[in-house]
């Protein structure tokens, strides 16, 4: 069974005398789409440094793509893309300057990286090769970040909030651009976000994240259900409305006779109140 792409056993880190991460362990395995949600403040951003090497934990390892990602040189760095929170261009530069640039710099090592034109193409910004940085917007800019960590064809994504500042359709677009690498290459992806139906459109696993640790983990249905809360279950028989709450919904609709009936809504808690029933219980104890 290969290696997971991440590992991290133990993982401690501290800014002087303040804990950041405590002791927190986790795996991601190939070809996952793991989002991690926490509020600000709890270590996300910590977490993602020490997976790129660029802390240096307290205590505990850390492995991505069975390496030490502080020890790591160009071959690793080849495997690995990188959208960060803030945008990481050269304002005076045109957009093919950029791309080109960080081709020529950052992967050398790469076995196959794709063209500026083919990688503008596949973000919808063919139009803005000459255009300068400085001249885009926020989301454009946003958009060639993402663009930039697509070149090597990376095994694995990392993204700390790449959506932040996107328009819904732009959004939308770079969402379906991930699950493409997925589908595609088999990419693995780590992203923070504080978007929460972002995470429920995406992950196929979610993180939550407090006071340095990772507090609930697993599918977005599952940390529905931790909730314990039922479904609710409306429809319209015979001229009346009817509602019944239910823990197990579809077990519940085969006793009903689905051809007599219209209007048939199934509402089931959401990621977000699980998120913060979870979190608000955390920081109460």
């Amino acid at each position: 069974m290969p290696p997971a792409v991440i590992t991290t056993e133990s993982l401690e880190f501290s800014y002087g005398a303040e804990p950041v991460l405590r002791g927190l362990s986790l795996s991601v395995e190939a070809g996952e789409v793991v989002c991690l949600l926490g509020p600000n403040g709890v270590g996300k951003t910590t977490l993602v440094e020490n997976l790129l090497g660029s802390l240096t934990p307290t205590a505990g390892s850390v492995r991505v793509l069975d390496t030490d990602p502080r020890r790591a040189g160009a071959a690793f760095w080849a495997r690995v893309g990188l959208v960060q929170q803030n945008w990481t261009d050269h304002p005076k530069w045109r957009v093919v300057d950029q791309l080109e640039w960080i081709r020529a710099i950052q992967l050398t090592a790469s076995p196959d990286v794709m063209g500026t034109s083919e990688v503008l193409n596949a973000v919808g910004l063919a139009d803005k090769a000459t255009s300068r940085l400085s001249r885009l917007s926020g989301g454009q800019r946003r958009i060639i970040d993402f663009a930039a960590a697509l070149m090597g064809r990376p095994e694995l994504l990392v993204m700390d909030e790449p959506t932040t500042g996107l328009d819904p359709a732009s959004k939308a677009h770079l969402h379906d651009l991930i699950l493409q690498c997925v589908d595609d290459d088999n990419a693995t992806v780590l992203m923070t976000t504080h978007d929460l139906a972002e995470a429920e459109r995406i992950a196929s696993r979610v993180l939550i994240m407090s006071r340095g640790r990772v507090i609930a983990d697993g599918t977005v249905t599952a940390l529905r259900e931790r909730l314990g809360h039922d479904a609710e279950v409306t429809w319209v028989q015979d001229g009346e409305h009817h509602v019944h709450a239910t823990a197990a919904p579809e077990r519940f609709l085969a006793q009903l006779d689905l051809g007599a009936i219209t209007d048939l809504t199934i509402t089931r808690p959401t990621l977000e109140e699980t998120y913060l029933a979870l979190v608000n219980k955390e920081e109460q104890s």
